[in-house]
C-alpha cells in the first residue's frame, strides 16, 4: 500500500542560514542508513523529507533504520496522492480499512501546506471523515482520544496521506557538531552517554581499555556488543582496544589502595587525549554521573581532570541511576550492560577508595610509576576494531 516515507525534522528549521548545511547531512545519514537506495529517492520538500519506496523493499526494515537517525522527530509510512479531494478520500479510506481496527475509533486531521488547494483544513478533515465513516461501519469517530489519527498532507505536488507515526531520536544529524572520543567500558552508563552526545550531532570514535588476563575475552566482546548497538545510530564505529594490562600490574604494586581508581582514570585520561589527537577529536566523552561512585565525586573528578587539556564531555552528570537506565533499555544496550563480565574499573575498586582526594596526595603516589612509558605502551599495543557499518548511497 505505501509508496513513500515521510520524515519530519524539528531543530533544523530554526538553524537560519545555516539550515541548508544540516539538511545536507541529514539527508547523507538518511542515506547511510537504507543501504543500496538510490539518492534520488531522498527529496526534501519544505520541512520535510520524502523517500520513495519501490514494491519489492521491505518498508518495515527502512522504518526501523531511520527511527534511528539522529535530526529525525517522526517517521510515517504514507500513501501519495494526486491533488483530488476525491482521490484523497478514497486513499484514506483504503488506508483507514487496514490501520483502523475493528469498533475502533479514529479521526481525521489535515495540514494544507498547498495554500492554492481549493478546500480549507476543517473542509477537508470533514469530507474525508464523512467518507471513511459510514465504509466502515463499526468505527466511530473520536476528535479527543482516537485509536487512529489518519495524517492528510496537501502540499504543492502531491497529498499524502498515512495512519502511522513513529517517533525518531530527534537532536542533530549526526557530525554537525564534530568528533569525539568516547571512553567505552562494559557497563551502563557510557554506552548512554555516547549516544546522548551523538544525538547532538557529535560523531564518536570510541576507546575501550582491556587489561588481559585480569579481565576476559568475553569481557571484551560485551564492549563490542554494545559497540554494534550503537552503530545503528552512528553507521560504522571505530573502537580502539587499549592495553592496560601493565599499567594495572603498576598500580597494584606501587600506590595506596585507596587511590587506585583514580590512578587509573588519570591513566585513561592520559592515554584518551593522545589517541584522541591522533583521531581528530576535539572532545572527551565519558559516563560519570555525579556522586554515583568513589571516582566520581566533585574532588576525583577535578584530580581526574588535571592531566588533560582537552575539554570532558559528561552528559549524564545530573542523572541518577533509574534515568540511566531507563535510557539504556530504550537505545537497546542494557541486556549487553547487565551481563556479568567485568571490566578494569569494576574488578580492581577497592574496598575503601577515597572519596575526596588532595592533587598533591595523588601525584606523590604517581612520582614512582614511567608515566609516558606506560602511556606509549599502552597506544603502541591498541587494537582498532571497526564495527559493522551502514552503507552510504553517495
Amino acid at each position: 500500500m505505501y509508496d513513500v516515507i515521510l520524515l519530519r525534522y524539528g531543530e533544523l528549521a530554526l538553524k537560519g542560514e545555516n539550515r541548508p548545511f544540516f539538511e545536507r547531512a541529514l539527508k547523507e545519514n538518511i542515506c547511510k542508513a537504507l543501504p543500496n537506495i538510490d539518492p534520488k529517492a531522498v527529496k526534501r520538500r519544505h520541512g520535510r523529507f520524502f523517500v520513495d519506496v519501490a514494491e519489492e523493499e521491505d518498508i518495515e526494515k527502512m522504518l526501523s533504520a531511520l527511527s534511528k537517525v539522529f535530526g529525525l522527530v517522526s517517521i510515517s509510512p504514507a500513501v501519495r496522492l494526486p491533488l483530488d479531494l476525491d482521490a484523497i478520500k478514497e486513499g484514506a479510506f483504503a488506508l483507514g480499512r487496514d490501520v483502523i481496527p475493528i469498533g475502533g475509533t479514529f479521526k481525521v486531521q489535515t495540514k494544507r501546506a498547498n495554500k492554492g488547494f481549493p478546500f480549507s483544513s476543517p473542509e477537508i478533515n470533514k469530507e474525508v471523515g464523512g467518507y471513511i465513516l459510514p465504509r466502515l461501519a463499526e468505527a466511530k469517530v473520536d476528535v479527543h482520544e482516537p485509536d487512529v489519527i489518519i495524517d492528510v498532507e496537501v502540499r504543492e505536488d502531491y497529498a499524502y496521506v498515512t495512519g502511522r507515526v513513529i517517533p525518531g531520536p530527534g537532536g542533530l544529524p549526526l557530525g554537525t557538531s564534530g568528533h569525539g572520543l568516547l571512553l567505552l567500558s562494559g557497563g551502563l552508563d557510557s554506552p548512554v552517554a555516547g549516544w546522548m552526545c551523538m544525538k547532538r550531532g557529535l560523531s564518536l570514535t570510541a576507546l575501550h581499555f582491556h587489561s588481559f588476563p585480569f579481565t576476559s575475552q568475553r569481557s571484551k566482546e560485551k564492549v563490542i556488543d554494545i559497540a554494534q548497538v550503537l552503530t545503528g545510530y552512528a553507521g560504522e564505529l571505530r573502537l580502539i582496544v587499549a592495553f592496560f594490562t601493565n599499567i594495572q600490574k603498576e598500580i597494584q604494586t606501587k600506590v595506596p589502595e585507596k587511590l587506585r581508581v583514580i590512578l587509573m582514570r588519570r591513566m585513561m585520561m592520559r592515554i584518551a587525549q593522545k589517541i584522541a589527537q591522533r583521531e581528530g577529536a576535539l572532545v572527551l566523552v565519558t559516563g560519570e554521573s555525579l556522586g554515583q561512585v568513589a571516582s566520581q565525586t566533585l574532588e576525583s573528578i577535578n584530580v581526574t581532570n588535571q592531566v588533560v587539556d582537552l575539554p570532558v564531555f559528561r552528559p549524564l552528570i545530573g542523572m541518577d541511576k533509574s534515568e540511566i537506565i531507563d535510557r539504556a533499555r530504550a537505545i537497546g544496550t542494557y541486556d549487553i550492560s547487565i551481563r556479568p563480565y567485568e571490566d578494569c574499573c569494576t574488578l580492581f575498586v577497592p574496598r575503601h577508595p577515597s572519596t575526596r582526594p588532595a592533587l598533591q596526595e595523588v601525584e606523590d603516589a604517581e612520582a614512582g610509576m614511567d608515566i609516558q612509558a606506560l602511556v606509549e605502551e599502552a597506544i603502541e599495543k591498541s587494537k582498532l576494531i571497526i564495527v559493522n557499518g551502514r552503507n552510504s548511497c553517495g
